[in-house]
């Protein structure tokens, strides 16, 4: 492993040298802008005389599947503004069928014809938003971190602007108004970050305005053309939203004896501009009960799962407190506030947010929250403080404070409390292609001390076709994240039936290597991956490590094939049980399995994907079907069924398990603003078939009416365990 590290450094060293900067986009791709003159009429139709006038782009490049080629499909730009919004006009020259699966608003951008517009209004590639729309008027928003990945890609972020289409013979058009309220922008400055994207599905290929490797996202700020206006745009003043609820419900608890109870809460959201740059959100008395359940997975692990946050006052604006930790190990982790280890809803009293920019590169953000108390516990103050220091181009220094304070009869305790305090260094090279961090991050708590460490080191490349990543954590075993979530530190004793925590060092290096064949007519791409991971403990002796290999094949009509091969060594420290039965004994293991996977033409109306998996775990063997099916009835129906079987035989006296998990979902729109879903879980090993069923009207926009219906059993016998009806209406008051 200590060779291969140092091969691996030379490497991304010799790579990195040898990459050629890419062409300055903002000097190569500009579009003015100028105040509108006369009134435009949403309708989508692009008719107006402004629209006649307006500086107009149509020169696009291919993102996908060969950038830097000349873009396939005709595509029309122009933007023009007044003292409120900011328009945007574009058509889409298309004639055949188009692939649209969903009318719901955020749902089905990258499944279909799509078309977006991203913006950098602060034009410092660090922070953006997302405005997109469908042939059908079909609105997505999102906000945008500087980053290259997913992790700066936040769909849950909402807003309200207005979106029109039009559908004609040779092209579709699109009509945007998006309120400059609603933006954080210099109002001194007359350079915006801007692009244009464009999504055509059905033909498996996308452009973009100005261009960008293939190996990053359409979203990436980091390479966005220049929006050039005629003068800077006015302050916004006024920018307030208050968003009341009233929610009325009734749950049964069928596991005891209680009567039904029925409950009567309402609520209020506010947001606040302070800036154009600098915003405050306010809730007191929250309510997340039309939040969507969790998706139950299958845990084959030794060790608790990521459950993802779903709750939207905690995704607008995360990446602020989440962006300082590692994925595996989060000093901050929303999801620890307001819901108990089972999962269970504590009350929320009151909630404050503050996020935005004061001054051109510096971010911050403020998070407090209070927990109402219970006879049994104590309410938690959760405070959360963040800075992000934007050096170099695309470059930060970041620092997190962290505190969970226990709060009881006015007074909060000096002896329950968990503190964390983080810093990082992330360097990012200005063409997005080199990447290098270190961050150290501490934990406080009462009489504890020593090794209350974790530290992180890394280095990556991403190239057109290589790409490679090198990862150092370091975990003490008495790192405590009370708000957060860290993998692997807590080991189950299944004889002692107790929790030991044991702290850990980490080793990653995943490596690939992607072939662009430009003549094949059948293959889009080759990938060939390694992945490697190495675990020790605090002093350095062997606790775990896997190697994987896989080759994946993604072909011109979007199918994809993957073929993998994965060996594991495990010292198992503590004795731990799969199937219930007698636990496996502490000792060596080594086993390893392989797995095929497939995935149909997403395209098409039925789509299916199937994965095998057979070979070894521990001393046992395992042998798994996984099958996901998806029929969709364009635009208004998705008809989705997911399988899950898993076969762990193990040797006696450690039993057998088979492990079943069926998710067949139901999503209907009946327009725009007019959805049902249902979704159902039946999960063996969780023990639990649930029925989630929700009914949501849009009457006004941003403002909604839901209706959800949730129903547990137990697998065993189906008895049932509880239920609940719901019905909640908020509203967006704008001013």
């Amino acid at each position: 492993m200590k060779y291969g590290q140092a091969f691996m450094f030379l490497c991304l060293v010799i790579v990195a040298v040898a990459q050629p900067d890419y062409t300055n986009n903002q000097v190569s791709n500009e579009i003015k802008i100028s105040k509108l003159v006369g009134e435009i009429q949403l309708d989508g139709k692009l008719d107006e005389l402004v629209w006649q006038q307006a500086d107009m782009e149509n020169d696009f490049w291919q993102k996908s599947p060969f950038a830097g080629q000349k873009g396939l499909s005709k595509t029309e730009v122009q933007l023009s503004y007044d003292d409120t919004y900011l328009y945007v006009g574009i058509s889409c020259y298309d004639s055949e069928d188009m692939i649209v699966s969903s009318l719901k608003r955020d749902n089905s951008f990258w499944d279909g014809e799509s078309v977006a517009v991203i913006l950098d209004p602060l034009n410092e590639a660090t922070s953006g938003f997302m405005f997109g729309a469908s042939p059908y008027g079909v609105q997505t928003d999102v906000l945008l971190g500087g980053g290259t990945g997913i992790e700066n890609y936040n769909s849950r972020w909402d807003n309200k602007w207005f979106l029109e289409t039009h559908i004609h013979e040779d092209r579709w058009t699109v009509e945007m108004a998006i309120p400059f309220k609603s933006l954080r922008y210099n109002t001194e400055s007359t350079n915006w970050g801007l692009n244009i994207f464009r999504n055509d599905k059905k033909n498996n290929r996308s452009d973009i305005w100005a261009p960008i490797p293939d190996q990053f996202w359409p979203i990436d700020l980091g390479y966005t053309g220049l929006l050039k206006w005629d003068a800077p745009p006015a302050k916004t003043n006024g920018n307030v939203t208050l968003i009341p609820y009233v929610n009325t419900s009734v749950i049964k608890e069928y596991t005891t004896d209680e009567p039904a109870i029925s409950k009567l809460n309402v609520g209020m959201d506010a947001k606040i501009a302070l800036s154009s740059s600098l915003n405050l959100d306010l809730t007191i008395n929250p309510d997340f009960s039309q939040v969507e359940v969790d998706q139950q997975v299958t845990n084959l692990t030794r060790f608790s799962i990521f459950l993802p946050e779903r709750r939207t006052f905690f995704l607008e604006n995360s990446k602020m407190f989440t962006q300082v930790g590692f994925p595996t190990v989060q000093p901050f982790f929303s999801r620890r506030i307001g819901l108990n280890e089972n999962g269970g809803a504590v009350p929320i009293l009151f909630g404050a947010r503050l996020t935005g920019n004061v001054s051109p590169t510096t971010r911050i953000g403020l998070l407090n929250t209070q927990t109402k108390a219970s006879e049994l516990d104590a309410g938690q103050n959760y405070t959360a403080a963040a800075v992000n220091q934007r050096v170099f181009k695309r470059s930060r220094i970041q620092a997190l404070f962290i505190n969970r304070q226990s709060f009881a009869e006015g007074e909060f305790s000096g002896e329950d409390y968990g503190r964390n305090l983080s810093f990082k260094f992330n360097y990012l090279s200005e063409d997005g292609k080199f990447e290098f961090w270190s961050g150290t991050h501490k934990s406080f708590k009462h009489n504890i001390s020593g090794a209350d460490f974790f530290l992180e080191n890394g280095l990556g490349y991403s190239g057109r076709n290589f790409k490679a990543l090198f990862d150092h954590l370091y975990v003490g075993t008495n790192y405590f994240a009370d708000v957060g979530f860290i993998n692997r530190i807590e080991n189950y004793d299944a004889e002692k039936d107790e929790v030991v925590r044991l702290g850990y060092h980490q080793f990653l290096l995943p490596v690939s290597y992607t072939v662009l064949p430009k003549n094949s007519k059948l293959i889009n791409q080759h990938e060939i991956s390694y992945e490697g991971e190495l675990n020790l403990d605090p002093s350095g002796n062997f606790v775990e490590r896997t190697n994987g290999i896989e080759y994946a094949v993604e072909f011109k009509n979007s199918s994809q094939i993957e073929l993998a091969v994965q060996e594991t060594e495990t010292d198992l420290r503590f004795p731990f049980s799969f199937t219930g039965e007698t636990p496996l004994p502490k000792g060596r293991y080594s086993y390893s399995d392989i797995s095929l996977e497939y995935a149909s033409d997403e395209r098409k109306l039925l789509q299916y994907q199937l994965a095998l998996r057979t070979g070894q775990f521990y001393n046992g063997t395992i042998n798994s079907v996984e099958a996901n099916f998806l029929l969709r009835k364009q635009p208004w129906g998705n008809f989705g069924l997911g399988l899950e079987y898993n076969n762990l035989q193990f040797p006696e006296p450690y039993g057998e398990a088979k492990l079943w998990a069926v998710t067949p979902r139901v999503e209907i729109s009946f327009s725009r603003n007019l959805f049902w879903t249902t979704f159902m879980q039946y999960n063996t090993q969780a023990d639990n078939f649930n029925i989630n069923s929700r009914f949501q009207w849009r009457f006004s926009p941003m403002s909604d009416l839901f209706i959800v219906y949730t129903d547990n059993y137990a697998v065993e016998d189906f008895s049932v365990k509880n239920r609940a009806l719901v019905l909640k209406a908020s509203y967006w008051f704008v001013r």
